[in-house]
């Protein structure tokens, strides 16, 4: 847990930010240090590498809690670790991004096929609408009931209801700025 907590809070942003030599995500644009704002800010190159060190966080320990336990309670726990992580990054003195990239990557490392459905609609929103907060809030308002029809277990169930709360949450602003017509579109 503590493991999946540390890696989460890696903030891939900056780290790819300073490595490239490209602007601090976290003092510019929206200052946020996930995939959105440093695509924004940055340029594809540094957003898909944030977007994959943002992913593979989550993956890592979603994979490796589902292959070393066998407790779905207690691999849950652990996959929610780097989304906190993130969330509350120890090295950002517990503020951070939106988890949206790193919820992904622990669905996708727990349950594949979820995970693999949420990105397809996450994906699929942002084409549509342009909006990468559009496209996040409906991936993750669907999370839950994607989790009934896919993989209905109490366990997986809390687990989705948990990580959609904490994700729109975290969209409290775009959600506001969606319903007002000024939420930045991408491209």
């Amino acid at each position: 847990m503590v493991l999946g907590y540390l890696l989460g809070g890696v903030p891939f942003g900056v780290v790819v930010s300073k490595a490239m030599g490209l602007p601090d995500p976290c003092t510019a644009g929206s200052k946020n240090v996930g995939f959105t704002n440093v695509l924004r800010v940055s340029g594809k190159k540094a957003g898909i590498l944030t977007l994959i060190g943002d992913m593979g966080k989550g993956w890592v320990i979603g994979f490796a809690a589902s292959q070393l336990l066998q407790d779905e309670g207690t691999i849950l726990l652990i996959a929610l670790m780097p989304i906190l992580g993130h969330l509350c990054s120890p090295f950002l003195g517990f503020t951070g991004g939106k988890g949206v990239a790193t919820a992904l990557g622990s669905v996708l490392g727990v349950t594949p096929l979820i995970g693999f459905i949420l990105l397809c609609t996450w994906l699929g929103a942002v084409a549509l609408c342009r909006y990468s907060s559009g496209g996040a809030l409906t991936a993750f308002a669907l999370f839950p009931l994607v989790t009934v029809l896919v993989h209905p277990t109490v366990e997986f169930g809390l687990f989705s209801v948990i990580v959609s709360s904490l994700i729109v949450m975290k969209h409290r602003r775009n959600i506001e700025r969606l319903w007002e017509g000024t939420e930045s579109k991408i491209g």
